[in-house]
């Protein structure tokens, strides 16, 4: 993984082994999402008391904030198997056919990126979560027969990053909709601590507070930082990540105070030095940085809006006051040189 992939929530294919060993077993384990975790808890015990599996669930928000975690948590919990694939996996309703079908009874079905199924599987699903059967056509045109399967209940959890995506006639055959938010810098310090116990790092709780810091809200990320800090803290340290530890660390792998990488920070220092804070269009700010639109769009964007460091407006994106603070500069004398100094807007693109 290259330094900037430090901060994304995406998890690296190498990395889906190393989450396993951290991943929580039971909701009592898992940290963070209280009200998530409460309703799940009494949703669960309902269903075990019925003996019947649980309704269907879909988890939306951000990557690495743990659907996948509650998904295997839900298995576990109903002492059923899980069967894992993801929407673009799901390309044809054959191949949803041939999942439904050997699935045991009871069993749970987790299916990432749902939003992101082939339209003939979505449609397909519709009768398979509402009445347990499956309609398999045989032949063409005229001649063409429907022959319906059962199949044995089960449980599908859902999971989106964007919910918005969604059709409406596939939302409401869920029983049981949930939003994962962002964790606070409390419950990050919880899980460095859980996962510095599971991989044998010692580490203080103002070093784990320093990492928290930088971490996004997303727990995902606070492990990815811990990993880095441990292998500092042992080559040119004592082994033990302190606050002054992680700050050293943290400045090797170009992770600044608020978690902002290199890509976040070319995009606020030529939003802010070469455009007076903006605003600018999104193609324009792609080449000062010299990043592809899309990659500035969808990498470094949304973490700056949420910072209160970047807006997005009709006229191009503008940096806050914030942003000029961040970088060292007076907010003041920066929104007055934007309001006086008139920029050409060569591609407003919101």
């Amino acid at each position: 993984m290259d330094v900037e992939g430090l901060v994304s929530p995406v998890a690296e294919p190498q990395e889906r082994a190393f989450e396993a060993g951290l991943r929580p077993g039971t909701l009592a384990e898992f940290i963070g999402q209280q009200k998530v975790r409460e309703q799940l808890m009494i949703m669960l015990e309902g269903a075990r008391a019925r003996a019947r599996p649980p309704d269907h669930v879909l988890l939306s928000g951000p990557p690495g904030l743990g659907k996948t975690s509650l998904a295997m948590i839900i298995a576990r919990e109903m002492a059923v198997p899980l069967r894992m694939t993801s929407g673009p996996a799901v390309e044809r309703a054959g191949d949803l056919v041939a999942i439904l079908t050997a699935l045991a009874p009871g069993e749970v079905l987790f299916l990432d990126e749902i939003h992101r199924i082939a339209r003939p599987a979505e449609e397909l699903l519709y009768a398979a979560m509402e009445d347990f059967r499956v309609d398999v056509v045989l032949g063409k045109g005229p001649g063409a027969t429907a022959i319906p399967l059962e199949i044995a209940p089960f449980t599908l959890v859902g999971a989106t990053t964007r919910s918005g995506l969604l059709t409406g006639p596939l939302r409401d055959r869920f029983g049981f909709t949930a939003h994962m938010d962002f964790y606070d810098t409390n419950e990050l310090i919880d899980v460095l601590v859980r996962s510095a116990a599971l991989l044998g790092v010692h580490i203080t709780g103002d070093g784990a507070a320093e990492v928290a810091g930088r971490s996004r809200g997303t727990p995902r990320i606070a492990n990815r930082l811990l990993r880095r800090v441990r292998d500092y803290a042992e080559v040119r340290a004592d082994g033990v990540v302190t606050h002054e530890v992680a700050q050293a660390a943290l400045r090797v792998y170009d992770v600044d105070a608020l978690g902002l990488d290199r890509l976040d920070r070319a995009v606020l220092e030529a939003l802010v030095r070469r455009f007076n804070g903006g605003p600018v269009g999104l193609a324009t700010l792609a080449v000062a940085v010299g990043e592809e639109p899309d990659t500035v769009e969808e990498v470094a964007e949304p973490f700056l809006v949420r910072a209160g460091l970047l807006a997005r407006t009709p006229r191009g994106r503008i940096a806050t006051p914030a942003a000029f603070t961040h970088l060292g500069l007076d907010p003041v004398e920066g929104l007055l040189g934007r309001s006086q100094v008139p920029l050409p807007l060569i591609d407003s693109d919101d």
